[in-house]
């Protein structure tokens, strides 16, 4: 199985892992020049490529970075990016500052990771009940703190 990759843009650069065992390939701005993100503000960063996943079996995910979390406060605007296995434009990474403090991304910069993943499409029922368990409805904090 092999997980295409089309360049839109001459200056793209493709997806790469930083490490051998790291479990997400870096995505690249693919912007022609520096572009500012306010505190509190968002932005849509093209990455100037493509994706084609194997089947719908699978999914790409988009994360955050972890080095821009924390150290600049700049993450993903949707939490988690989804590329479904049918989309074939370009990925683009929403990006969102929650600092007090300006971030610029310069071009090429590393702004996300794509996870590839297996996707479990089972068919749904609707049903009037849902089987008892210890937990029943307890949510938030329900099992404590520790």
């Amino acid at each position: 199985m092999e997980l295409k990759i089309k360049k839109l843009r001459e200056n793209a650069k493709v997806p790469a892992r930083a490490t051998a065992g790291s479990a997400g390939m870096d995505l690249y701005a693919c912007i022609d020049e520096p572009k500012t993100l306010a505190p509190g503000k968002l932005l849509l960063i093209p990455t100037g490529i493509a994706i084609e996943l194997p089947s719908a079996e699978y999914v790409a995910y988009i994360f955050a970075r972890s080095g821009l979390g924390i150290k600049h406060g700049i993450c993903l605007a949707n939490g988690v990016g989804v590329v479904d296995s049918d989309y074939r434009g370009e990925v683009c990474v929403g990006l969102c500052n929650v600092s007090d403090k300006e971030y610029t991304i310069a071009p090429l910069e590393r702004v996300a990771q794509m996870v590839i993943s297996p996707v479990s499409l089972m068919p749904t029922l609707e049903v009037t009940e849902l089987s008892n368990t210890e937990r029943g409805e307890g949510g938030f904090g329900s099992t404590g703190k520790s």
